[in-house]
């Protein structure tokens, strides 16, 4: 048996290489996909068959492309729709290759038409499965949001009750020591609460997993319904082109170098500047109304949280070789529209005549001498997620996440100054970035986040005991 995980950090994304006798199959492949061919030729193997456990919406997926170069057969949920040619799977349908035996098991309840693989090697057992690619019915830690899908006439709650029955008679009858391999770990939005761990087993989950300890249908339905964000504004567009089928990524045009002149009329026409570069530097100096999300951080998922999909963007980089990492993370998410960069950046701008925007920087103690010598006048906003600003926030501070931020943003009095704050410093300059856009001018990112507040020893409060930032 020949297998192989591959793994994306910035979308916390797993895929899967798994065949035998000269064949294989990739399962749920990210959008760039010269790694699976050469990975199966680095083993003397064809890609036969090509594999979604269902209509992702958090990334796009290659599979019309990789089957496109290869040959392989798409294989997706019947109930899927998908529009491109593929193989309907439905509960049981099998694939062979060599001694390797693949059977689909049909587990709505993340989505509709939701799959999980089982994996046998003939060689060894032809009825015990070694492993089952779980997609995002179970994570290691967690199971699938069943909120994804409220365009398709069902409600969240129609989705955990499927998602209830799917484990119960799926997943959790299997042996326990299955391994379980999910297409998703921590920092993905499909789920919750998800480990760190890039596998497990059946009987670990069984003992671990919050979601599958003993509990009636209703409370795992009030349980997987409570307490849920909306998910990233990009996700509908992402899960459409995965049922459509996504163009090659060599199809998409290539970005075209612009001048100071250039950048602004292109902003003055709706485009959105995404500045790539730090906190630090973005906030040295940057053009007017620019948004910052860096490309060093979890650069993709952020820019689909924050900016409209249908957006035209227009890059600011620190090295002109930034731009192909980030036209082909955009894309992994379902940007396609970059009109052009400027590798000369700031500098340019401001030889043009232009003026620069900054925000300050509030290293930690500064920020808590300020807070103590002028009580009232310096207001923190924490921009992290509500449960983690309940694990542990600087004293005071008031909870406004950074995706509801603009919509919420009467809330705060753009003449007080304001200090933004998140775990490292990265979500909250973007978010100085677009209060900034919105006319807020007395702003401050403090640097290292509430992680730095903590290490340096100052006073946090907390709304429950353990703390989880990150």
């Amino acid at each position: 048996m020949h297998f192989q995980q591959f793994y994306l950090d910035c979308l916390a994304h797993a895929s899967y290489l798994i065949g035998d006798a000269g064949q294989c199959a990739i399962v749920d492949p990210q959008r760039d996909v010269q790694i699976y061919i050469e990975a199966a030729a680095a083993r003397g193997l064809t890609i036969t068959h090509v594999i979604e456990t269902h209509l992702h919406a958090d990334f796009v997926s290659g599979h019309v492309e990789l089957a496109a170069l290869t040959g392989a057969v798409i294989h997706v949920g019947h109930r899927g729709g998908a529009a491109y040619e593929h193989q309907p799977a439905h509960d049981g349908d099998e694939i062979e290759l060599g001694d390797v035996l693949l059977r689909f098991l049909e587990t709505p309840g993340h989505t509709p038409e939701s799959l999980c693989v089982l994996v046998f090697d003939r060689a060894q057992s032809s009825d015990r499965p070694l492993k089952v690619f779980t997609g995002d019915t179970l994570f290691v830690g967690d199971v699938g949001r069943p909120d994804l899908v409220g365009s398709k006439g069902y409600s969240a709650e129609d989705m955990a009750g499927m998602m209830y029955d799917s484990l119960a008679s799926r997943l959790l009858v299997l042996p326990d020591e299955t391994e379980v391999y999910p297409a998703h770990g921590a920092g993905s939005a499909c789920g919750r609460s998800m480990s760190t761990e890039r596998s497990s087993t059946i009987g670990a989950q069984k003992a671990s997993n919050l979601a599958l300890q003993p509990m009636s249908r209703d409370e795992f339905i009030a349980m997987q319904t409570a307490g849920l964000g909306a998910p990233p504004r990009y996700f509908p567009r992402s899960a459409e082109l995965n049922r459509l089928g996504a163009k090659p990524l060599t199809e998409l045009a290539a970005p075209m170098t612009l001048d100071p002149e250039a950048v602004a009329e292109a902003q003055e026409r709706g485009a959105v500047v995404l500045d790539l570069r730090d906190a630090a530097a973005f906030g040295a100096g940057h053009c007017p109304g620019s948004v910052n999300i860096g490309l060093d951080g979890n650069f993709a998922p952020w820019v689909g949280g924050l900016i409209d999909v249908d957006s035209e963007l227009v890059l600011v980089v620190d090295r002109a070789e930034d731009v192909d990492v980030a036209v082909t993370r955009l894309a992994r998410v379902g940007y396609e529209s970059v009109l052009g960069y400027s590798s000369e950046g700031v500098a340019a701008w401001q030889s043009s005549g232009r003026d620069l925007a900054t925000v300050g920087q509030l290293t930690v103690d500064e920020l808590s001498t300020r807070l103590a010598e002028d009580p009232g006048g310096l207001l923190v906003v924490d921009v992290r997620q509500p449960g983690e600003y309940a694990a542990g926030h600087v004293p005071g501070a008031l909870n406004l996440p950074v995706r509801e931020l603009v919509e919420r943003r009467g809330e705060l009095d753009a003449s007080q100054p304001l200090a933004l704050i998140c775990a490292t410093g990265y979500r909250s300059s973007a978010a100085t970035s677009l209060l900034q856009g919105h006319g807020f001018q007395q702003l401050s990112n403090v640097v290292g986040g509430t992680a730095a507040w903590v290490e340096a020893g100052h006073d946090v409060d907390a709304d429950q005991p353990s703390c989880t930032m990150g």
